[in-house]
């Protein structure tokens, strides 16, 4: 049986580790697609080196977001193979652009992180989730509550809930990322994170890295390529407290969070991966599809203006619940695509 990957960001270049690992030991072919979506080494090029991945059999060097660009070339190398599913990860335009390309094709869909919402349409993200589970076949859940989402929808394709594939990446890597970490920085600091479209228009971002560098904390900032050039053309100062850095690689991002006092993030998956490092989290966002996190007081939203006081409050829980599945995901979605391939 053959399995046609779509990856194309950061994220997903760190399901699919794990997720590969495990569609080989089930006996599955699997072939990557690279959009190219990311195409900065550090977001691209080297979770390859660092994770062991396979390289893409096609590799699109894109260079844009934009899913009516991405599309058709995935759709070619779909066509070409014929496998007996396309597996896509998240919600970016990567994802949608290979949903839609298999759907084009009339091909099996199976959509890893399917029926997650954060209830705000304004994101990209969330329109992208939406369609990419309506036109998947088998939808991969991280939880119940992504289930039950999924059929209060009235979702059409079949809901299995593995866990999140990120969970076994974590448990998988970071004790490798804590012995590789290189840097020893002064306690306490906080890791920082901003690239998500709407925190960085111009206007927006300067507010919030007014907030931050006035806040009384220690960052350290790796700075996302987006994140960098709106910085530049807009001259927007950064406080002598936020250390900014070039993106930094898997592992060395998974040892700056565990050794963080704080994260301040955009990041979807930052969120969970401070929670399973038991790092206190804020979330630069009104709203995240990670809401257990927030439940379980270890993620707090926050507004510009409340930044420097949830940075003061915030606790990692010490009866947290373990959330998100047992890291073992990998495992489930390998088994649920060859038991349910359709015929």
């Amino acid at each position: 049986m053959k399995i046609v990957s779509i990856v194309g960001n950061r994220p997903q270049f760190i399901k699919a580790a794990p997720t590969s690992v495990a569609l080989r030991k089930q006996g599955f072919e699997e072939v990557a697609v690279h959009t190219g979506q990311h195409y900065d080494r550090e977001l691209s090029q080297i979770f390859f080196e660092e994770l062991g991945l396979d390289e893409p059999r096609y590799r699109l060097d894109l260079r844009t977001a934009d899913p009516e660009v991405m599309r058709p070339p995935i759709e070619e190398g779909l066509a070409a193979e014929r496998p007996d599913w396309v597996l896509v990860y998240g919600d970016t335009n990567s994802t949608l652009a290979g949903a839609l390309a298999a759907a084009g094709q009339g091909l099996p869909l199976a959509h890893v992180e399917a029926g997650l919402r954060s209830g705000d349409l304004s994101m990209p993200e969330e329109r992208n989730r939406i369609e990419t589970d309506r036109l998947a076949q088998l939808l991969l859940c991280p939880d119940e509550r992504s289930r039950e989402t999924l059929a209060a929808e009235g979702v059409a394709g079949r809901a299995e809930v593995v866990g999140d594939v990120m969970a076994d990446a974590t448990r998988l890597f970071s004790p490798i990322a804590r012995k590789r970490a290189s840097v020893e920085r002064p306690e306490p600091y906080a890791a920082l994170t901003i690239h998500r479209q709407a925190n960085t228009e111009p206007g927006r971002l300067r507010r919030l890295l007014e907030a931050v560098g006035s806040s009384g904390w220690s960052f350290v900032f790796p700075v996302h390529p987006r994140t960098r050039k709106v910085i530049a053309e807009h001259a927007i100062q950064l406080a002598p407290s936020i250390e900014a850095i070039e993106p930094v690689g898997y592992l060395e991002m998974l040892a700056l969070v565990s050794g963080a006092a704080r994260v301040v993030t955009d990041s979807g998956g930052l969120q969970k991966e401070a929670y399973w490092l038991g790092t206190p989290c804020i979330t630069l966002r009104p709203s995240t599809e990670w809401v257990d996190t927030v439940l379980a007081g270890a993620n707090t939203l926050a507004e510009p203006d409340k930044l420097a006081q949830a940075l003061a409050d915030a606790r990692f829980p010490e009866d947290a619940p373990p959330l998100y599945g047992d890291g073992h995901a990998a495992e489930r979605i390998a088994d649920a695509l060859y038991t349910l391939a359709p015929a």
